[in-house]
Order: structure tokens, then C-alpha cells, then sequence
């Protein structure tokens, strides 16, 4: 529970930080103004986003929307009902559940998504402008894909092991049962053994009563 409740908290700071950075941006800036932060790096430009994160699906904003609330929900309920314990597959889904969120709540509020962060070193390759919500959605999108690959690992890992052990279980049962094949056959050569020794004493006995009748 105590796992829940703070990823319940940390999920509310990151929305919080999203709308708080977006109303100083809308507090402080004109649409379409930018400004330099880092000149020829990095700048804040003030756009609207009709779409979807970095400007995609502009045009079926609504599917977007009804698919984002399903994932969102489906996240949630996954959280409380499973209670994953895993820190990274927390992380990954506290990040992209408050981005979705913090976007959601422009969607609803405003009908469009404000986005600010503007990259501009390479503008050739990179051209989108974004926001700390999509930030927070695809960094957590690369934890959880991070977590499946590990996860992944990890099952192999165990099966490999799982493996491992019923082969050596299976090389000590056949050794366990060749030392009992072994000592049941020395047991049996031992007592043939005994047996032949027994009856060439008694084979000396009676050679030795039919010397004596015969002397007499």
C-alpha cells in the first residue's frame, strides 16, 4: 500500500509541474513567441497542439482522446490491482500515467495541448515542440520497454536455471542408481564369493573324511 501511495504522489507532481510550467508559459509568453534558453540549442516557443504528442494526429483528436483515457484507466487499475513492486516498471508507469494526464486535462480544459519545449539544434532531423507531459510520457515508455527486456532476461535466465537443475537432478538420479547397480553387483559377487569359498572348504572336508576311510 505504502508502494501505491507514493507512486500516487509522485504521478500528482508530475501533473502538477506539467500545469504549472504550461501557465507560466501562457502567463508570460505570446502565442507563437520564443525565447532562448540556450542559443542554437534549446528555447521555449509558445504553440497550441490540436494532436497528439509532438503534433501527431491533429486530424483524429478525438480517437486520441478515447484511447489515451483507456490507457490511462487500464494503467490505474493495473496499479491498484496487481501492486507491482518493481521501482523501474513503477517509474516507468507513474511517468507516462501523469503525462497522460497532464495532457488529458488540456484536451478537456482548452480542446488543445500547449507545448513549449523547443529543440532546435538539428532542425533538419528534429522539428517538434513539446511539453514536460510528453517528456514524461516517452521517457516512461523507454523505462517500461527497459523493464520488458530486462523481464525478459530475467525468465530466460530462470528457465535456463530451471533447466540446469532438472539435468542435474536427472545426472544424480542415474549416478545414484548406477552406485546402487554397483553395490547390489558387488553384494551378489560377494556373497558367490562366500558361496564358492564355503563350498571348496566343505569340498576339502569330505576329500579329507575319504583319505581317512581309505587308510583305514
Amino acid at each position: 500500500m505504502t508502494a501505491i501511495i507514493i507512486s500516487v504522489v509522485l504521478m500528482l507532481v508530475s501533473v502538477a509541474l506539467d500545469q504549472v510550467s504550461k501557465y507560466l508559459v501562457v502567463a508570460n509568453m505570446e502565442l507563437y513567441e520564443s525565447v532562448d534558453i540556450i542559443p542554437g540549442v534549446l528555447r521555449m516557443t509558445y504553440i497550441h497542439n490540436d494532436g497528439a504528442a509532438f503534433g501527431s494526429m491533429d486530424e483524429h483528436r478525438w480517437i486520441f482522446m478515447i484511447l489515451s483515457t483507456v490507457a490511462i484507466i487500464g494503467i490505474l487499475v493495473y496499479m491498484f490491482w496487481k501492486k507491482p513492486q518493481d521501482k523501474l516498471l513503477l517509474s516507468a508507469l507513474i511517468l507516462i500515467t501523469g503525462g497522460g494526464i497532464g495532457n488529458m486535462i488540456d484536451r478537456i480544459a482548452l480542446g488543445y495541448v500547449i507545448d513549449f519545449i523547443d529543440f532546435c539544434a538539428f532542425p533538419s532531423v528534429w522539428m517538434w515542440i513539446f511539453n514536460i507531459a510528453d517528456s514524461c510520457v516517452c521517457i516512461g515508455a523507454g523505462l517500461l520497454a527497459l523493464w520488458l527486456i530486462l523481464d525478459m532476461i530475467r525468465e530466460t535466465k530462470a528457465e535456463k536455471a530451471k533447466k540446469l537443475a532438472a539435468v542435474s537432478a536427472e545426472i544424480t538420479k542415474s549416478e545414484s542408481e548406477a552406485s546402487e547397480k554397483t553395490e547390489d553387483a558387488e553384494d551378489i559377487e560377494s556373497e558367490t564369493d562366500s558361496e564358492n569359498a564355503e563350498n571348496t572348504e566343505q569340498k576339502t572336508e569330505d576329500e579329507n573324511c575319504d583319505d581317512g576311510d581309505g587308510n583305514e
